[in-house]
């Protein structure tokens, strides 16, 4: 449905439209982009399905920070292949793909679930 560079760019693309007093306090976080959770992660969060994880965020939450000088960054990763098998249509897809990146960013300012899902459709 979208080769690795569209679904790429579109990624990028979300986090660009970001307003920017979200996109200026994105310190310390790396985005990654994998086609599948590794089976560790799976069995981390209990989910059976390698396509039954769109994204994961794992850091410590910028509301709890502390400046204790250099740490390594957060991770957001967004798996492809389980949002791209989730949709039907290029429409769709990206709009799913959008979701999950704000779903994400939402958790690495420190929302929970119900905050991140509410983050994910603004």
């Amino acid at each position: 449905m979208f080769s690795e560079a569209e679904f790429e760019q579109i990624v990028s693309e979300a986090i660009n439209e970001l307003p920017e007093k979200f996109q200026t306090k994105m310190n310390n976080v790396a985005i990654l982009i994998e086609n599948f959770p590794s089976p560790e992660t799976l069995r981390e969060y209990g989910i059976r399905s390698k396509y039954g994880l769109f994204g994961l965020y794992e850091g410590y939450v910028q509301s709890s920070r502390r400046n204790v000088g250099v740490v390594t960054p957060d991770m957001i990763t967004i798996f492809r292949m389980p949002i791209l098998k989730s949709c039907r249509t290029r429409k769709e897809c990206r709009q799913k793909i959008i979701e999950t990146v704000k779903h994400e960013i939402a958790h690495h300012f420190g929302s929970g679930e119900p905050g991140a899902r509410k983050a994910s459709r603004n």
